[in-house]
């Protein structure tokens, strides 16, 4: 049965629960996956076998750090600007492809401002269709490529779609930061964050001493995931 069909899926209900976050935000998650299925034969935008597969490695495992990524926002909020004014904290999807995990976390952050990111024509259609019907007023889609994009925009980028971080990713990432801000990357396990890393160290030294490495807890999942916060 389809999400179409509106039928319940237990692993997303028990899953959004298990993440501490409300079951208000159901409807419009449903409404989202509804999406992903309907244009996902023509665009693409996710290797699923089933339902599960995109409740579980997709959407939960896209929500796994909402409270990381609420708390970094909130943190960016109560500190002092320049000019002492305070203003919602920008978060960019970088690479956002089907949404992912951007329009989850805007759609469970309402709060937050969330600018999708995606160089891909249909993609950004299927990105912009989907925030249309589902009315997120919190969210705006970019088709650009991240080097060609206007630079030190954004307070949190976060992002799953790079592997491994190569030189030019960095570079392309860092630039649409704001002085201060933070990367958040959805990773896996542990020692291959580590290897990761080191490697990006020495692409880039100034990464030395300036991230970490967080675990998450995805629900159903019982591989390793991470959340690597690098500082700029």
């Amino acid at each position: 049965m389809s999400f179409a069909a509106r039928s319940m899926n237990r692993k997303l209900e028990e899953g959004i629960e298990a993440l501490g976050l409300s079951r208000d935000f159901l409807p419009l998650l449903y409404k989202y996956l509804e999406e992903i299925e309907l244009f996902n034969p023509a665009y693409g935008l996710v290797k699923v076998k089933d339902q599960d597969e995109l409740v579980v490695k997709h959407l939960l495992d896209s929500l796994a750090p909402a409270g990381i990524i609420s708390k970094l926002a909130e943190k960016n909020r109560n500190t002092p600007k320049p000019n002492g004014t305070s203003s919602a904290p920008l978060i960019a999807d970088a690479g956002s492809g089907a949404g992912l995990p951007g329009i989850p976390l805007a759609i469970c952050l309402p709060n937050v401002q969330f600018t999708l990111i995606e160089r891909m024509g249909r993609r950004a259609g299927f990105l912009r269709d989907a925030i249309a019907v589902l009315g997120l007023s919190n969210v705006t889609v970019e088709e650009a490529e991240m080097e060609k994009a206007e630079p030190a925009r954004f307070d949190i980028i976060v992002f799953r779609a790079f592997r491994p971080l190569e030189l030019p990713i960095l570079k392309g990432l860092f630039h649409l930061l704001k002085p201060g801000g933070v990367l958040a990357a959805y990773k896996g396990r542990q020692q291959a964050v580590e290897e990761e890393m080191t490697g990006a160290e020495k692409l880039m030294p100034a990464l030395a001493g300036n991230w970490e490495s967080i675990p998450l807890e995805v629900p159903f999942l019982e591989e390793e995931r991470r959340l690597v916060v690098m500082r700029a």
